[in-house]
């Protein structure tokens, strides 16, 4: 007697009663004959990640298949399907379906292989498994992150064009489900809907594409505490300077210099964390505009100090020309003194104030305008009051112009992109 061949597999009595050695599963159902017709549901679990930085998606989803194979239909009194698990799909035709533009994926198999396998009498299959995708999502970062992103998951077979495998939505727009509790850090999920088309490839020919469209709305509020309101805050800041004195030049520039560091770290910020670009986005838009108002705020202490000098340097050329003029009086003395004190400039650093004898010299310049023309060589008292360049003048306007350049801008800023 030959002892059995122990080499040789035995079927289980699941493949038997399928007739698994009976059929050539290679092939498709109904090979040469009529379309295998395959509807698709799927229900996503997860919508784990988004990322501007890599332009992907990461959706974790159970993905099922539905056809008919009747080389699978099998005599039952009972009219009840059979179930099985990863195992069987090895030895018998699966739709080769595989995700458009994904960067990886993978089937879960903790502790098993997620995948099942249900097999009615009459030949339908159920083709279950769960599946995390990492796939390619184009966005538009030109409102960011005001912005709203559509991303899409896509599913195609690989080698049976249209002749062979017609891929559909089972249930039409019900075919997709999606679990209550998804929810992003980022962004609002407003929307999931599913659509398909036809995909053709010069080489192979015509394909049935399957989509799963979701649109995705960024929240603001995040962005408003991490990026503008710390802009706003520092160009508010940079008006301060505004009402420091203009001799004060160890406040003024300090503060100046602190809020440009400040403006230039929050941009390098929001950069590092974005994609680059060849396009402006809302944000740099934002960013920028307030360091152009900080940057400007530097720029104009900078003319004030600079008409203050040239104002001193003036004033100290006109008492250089005139002659001595000690120990005159004139009865609106006191009230020139008063009138002049007001409206000193003064020096910073150098020298800490005036002293009597050069306060009593300038109220001598004064007075010698008001007597006559020929004293100082035809150079009149209102030619002396035009020279006097009010520089505190440019304070008074900044301190109203910047403010409201500031307001306008956010006005218009924020109606174009809400």
């Amino acid at each position: 007697i030959r002892s059995p061949d122990m080499t040789k597999t035995t079927m289980t009595k699941s493949e038997q009663l399928l007739s698994i050695n009976d059929h050539d599963f290679t092939m498709r159902p109904g090979f040469g004959g009529h379309t295998v017709e395959v509807g698709v549901d799927v229900q996503v679990e997860s919508l784990d990640t988004i990322s501007e930085v890599d332009m992907d998606f990461t959706m974790t989803l159970y993905i099922r298949h539905y056809w008919k194979d009747e080389r699978l239909s099998f005599h039952s009194t009972t009219n009840k399907s059979m179930t099985f698990d990863g195992r069987l799909v090895k030895k018998i035709w699966v739709p080769d379906l595989f995700f458009v533009h994904s960067k990886k994926s993978f089937t879960h198999d903790t502790t098993t292989d997620n995948v099942m396998l249900r097999v009615y009498p009459d030949g339908k299959v159920l083709y279950s498994l769960r599946v995390t995708v990492t796939s390619m999502c184009s966005m538009d970062l030109s409102r960011f992150p005001l912005d709203t992103q559509t991303c899409s998951l896509e599913i195609e077979s690989y080698a049976y064009t249209d002749d062979d495998l017609m891929l559909y939505w089972k249930k039409g727009n019900n075919s997709l489900s999606t679990d209550e509790r998804i929810s992003l850090s980022q962004f609002l999920i407003q929307e999931f809907h599913t659509t398909s088309k036809k995909s053709f490839y010069s080489s192979t020919g015509w394909y049935n594409r399957l989509y799963i469209n979701f649109t995705l709305r960024r929240h603001i509020f995040f962005f408003l505490l991490q990026t503008y309101f710390p802009a706003t805050l520092m160009v508010m800041l940079s008006w301060v300077s505004f009402w420091i004195d203009r001799r004060a030049v160890p406040a003024r520039v300090p503060l100046g210099i602190t809020t440009v560091l400040t403006m230039s770290t929050i941009i390098t910020g929001v950069n590092a964390s974005m994609p680059r670009v060849s396009y402006i986005k809302a944000v740099d838009i934002y960013l920028w505009v307030s360091f152009v108002f900080v940057f400007l705020s530097v720029i104009e202490y900078a003319a004030v100090n600079y008409l203050s000098t040239v104002q001193e340097r003036k004033e100290r050329k006109l008492r250089e020309r005139l002659p001595c003029t000690c120990g005159m009086t004139h009865p609106g003395m006191m009230g020139s003194y008063s009138e002049d004190n007001v409206n000193n400039t003064g020096n910073y650093g150098g020298e800490s104030m005036e002293n009597g004898a050069a306060m009593q010299q300038r109220m001598m310049v004064h007075l010698d305008f008001e007597e006559n023309d020929q004293i100082t060589g035809h150079v009149g008292s209102s030619a002396y009051s035009s020279m006097w360049i009010d520089t505190h003048a440019i304070d008074k306007y900044s301190r109203v112009i910047f403010p409201g350049s500031y307001i306008l801008f956010n006005i218009i800023y924020w109606s174009c992109y809400l």
